[in-house]
């Protein structure tokens, strides 16, 4: 299972770098398949594991002006199979 962040962030708000430090301690590295950053599960999850993530990236993420999407998917073809 792999979870896909995708930031919008706000001219008036942090850096690209301020806001990567954060989501790099949680686990997420840069991604180059059309997200800015992705998450690899080391065991198959489960929704509500899933969200308790996102909760942590929005916790990560509070106060830094950042918009961000989630989608998380199995394996390594996103379009089989979406929760987010």
């Amino acid at each position: 299972m792999r979870t896909g962040l995708l930031l919008y962030l706000d001219s008036e708000g942090s850096s690209y770098s301020e806001v990567a430090e954060p989501l790099e301690a949680l686990g997420f590295r840069p991604s180059s398949e059309g997200y800015d950053f992705e998450y690899a599960w080391e065991a198959p999850g489960t929704v509500r594991e899933a969200v308790a993530l996102a909760d942590r990236v929005h916790e990560a993420l509070h106060g830094l002006t950042v918009y961000f999407r989630m989608e998380t998917f199995e394996g390594p073809d996103r379009e089989s199979s979406r929760h987010g």
